[in-house]
């Protein structure tokens, strides 16, 4: 190792002067690494074949969009298929399947109510008919909490689980949430 020797620097600030000693020689590899990396690297990503970071990116998000597939279309149906899923025992089994897997971490397996609100009484906050029922499941309440859900299930599982949840109304399971909203009165 050669000895440096450290000298004080001509200027002066405010009294007080400073060494001129180098810098460290891993500080002065790595600039001078970096200096050499960008040497090839602009060249080759800005001016040559090589992608730059944007393409790159567009490129991951046009494989993953492949690897998921399209966007589900919204599932379709009509005020008929809702009304005659009220009574199908069929659609009903379903409409459970449904509610099972993903409505009873806020609504309770009885319906009863838990972070959402209770579904077997006669009070509803976004009203009570099948058109209603059927367009909150779809839409989903984001203030709520609640996530649409019309386009991750089918047209035949967002009946059935539109008749299954009108069918809960006046179960009476134990322990229900507190009424909330309006009571509705409708036959549909």
């Amino acid at each position: 190792m050669s000895e440096h020797k450290e000298e004080l620097l001509d200027h002066n600030y405010d009294g007080i002067q400073e060494y001129d000693n180098p810098l460290p020689r891993w500080w002065l590899m790595i600039l001078y690494g970096s200096i050499a990396w960008a040497i090839f690297y602009i060249p080759w990503y800005h001016f040559g074949p090589g992608p730059l970071a944007l393409e790159e990116y567009a490129a991951e998000l046009e494989a993953a969009g492949e690897q998921l597939g399209a966007p589900r279309a919204p599932a379709t149906f009509t005020p008929e298929q809702l009304t005659a899923a009220v009574g199908d025992p069929a659609q009903l089994a379903v409409g459970k399947k449904v509610f099972e897997t993903h409505c009873v971490a806020c609504h309770t397996a009885s319906g009863a109510g838990l972070v959402g609100p209770n579904l077997t009484d006669e009070f509803w906050i976004h009203g009570g008919s099948l058109a209603n029922i059927a367009k909150v499941v779809v839409e989903g309440v984001p203030d709520k909490g609640m996530i649409a859900w019309g386009t991750q299930l089918s047209s035949a599982e967002l009946v059935g689980v539109v008749g299954y949840i009108r069918s809960l109304k006046g179960s009476n399971p134990p322990n229900p949430k507190a009424p909330q909203g309006n009571k509705y009165e409708g036959n549909d």
